[in-house]
């Protein structure tokens, strides 16, 4: 089965930026809308931002401002710039796909196993 494969998290102070990389392995599969969740020790996992194909971007609240989505389409491989961090945003960070077609709001197709951000105070 494909799956998503992360990369670019660790433990960073206050203040500091990190970019986290999404790319599919395994099997050629075609990709729609991709973006970004995180869920804190205790939270309920929260979408963080959102990508289209054509690039159409969406972002939480508390984000804006501070981190960019960005994609390349040939590779299905999607970023997330994360600058000014605190420790509110110390949290597992999971890539997210769609498959191309797929145009139901809130459903997942493919998930990637999670990478840890931790902001020291």
């Amino acid at each position: 089965q494909v799956q998503l494969v992360e990369s670019g998290g660790g433990l960073v102070q206050a203040g500091g930026s990190l970019r986290l990389s999404c790319v599919p392995s395994g099997s050629i599969f075609s990709i729609g809308t991709m973006g970004w969740y995180r869920q804190a020790p205790g939270k309920q996992r929260d979408l963080v931002a959102t990508i289209t194909r054509g690039g159409t971007t969406t972002y939480a609240d508390s984000v804006k401002g501070r981190f960019t989505i960005s994609r390349d389409n040939a590779k299905n491989t999607v970023y997330l710039q994360m600058n000014s961090l605190n420790s509110e945003d110390t949290a597992v960070y999971y890539c997210a796909a769609q498959k191309r077609f797929n145009l139901r709001s809130g459903s997942v197709d493919y998930w990637g196993q999670g990478t840890q951000v931790t902001v020291s105070s």
